[in-house]
């Protein structure tokens, strides 16, 4: 039961980032703002245990939430022999990019100590 708590207090989130994201014609998306809430609400007992436990379920069937991903890929599969290629490029150069600014975002404050 605590558990769908959990799940409830991640929808609340959700939709209350929804709707300042939509209402306040704000640039970033709603679960975007949600998380940052549910960030905030995480300091206390009653919103992160059930949110916790709620959490560790979600991770333990982490699997099964591929399978719709995987169905998409076999559903269009002509599209990715035509764009394959370049999605392979696209993906690589990506996570080189998020890697590089997420080492110099951590190197960054350890080198404005030295100096």
């Amino acid at each position: 039961m605590n558990g769908l708590r959990g799940m409830a207090w991640l929808l609340v989130f959700q939709s209350i980032g929804e709707l300042l994201s939509r209402g306040l014609s704000l640039p970033l998306p709603g679960p975007v703002l949600g998380m940052m809430l549910m960030l905030a609400g995480l300091r206390f007992a009653v919103v992160r245990e059930p949110v916790a436990e709620c959490a560790s379920f979600l991770l333990a069937h982490l699997s099964l939430l591929f399978v719709p991903v995987g169905v998409g890929v076999m559903t269009h599969l002509a599209l990715l022999g035509q764009y394959g290629g370049r999605m392979l490029v696209v993906i690589a150069l990506s996570t080189w990019i998020g890697l590089a600014v997420t080492a110099l975002v951590l190197y960054w404050p350890d080198r404005r100590k030295k100096a």
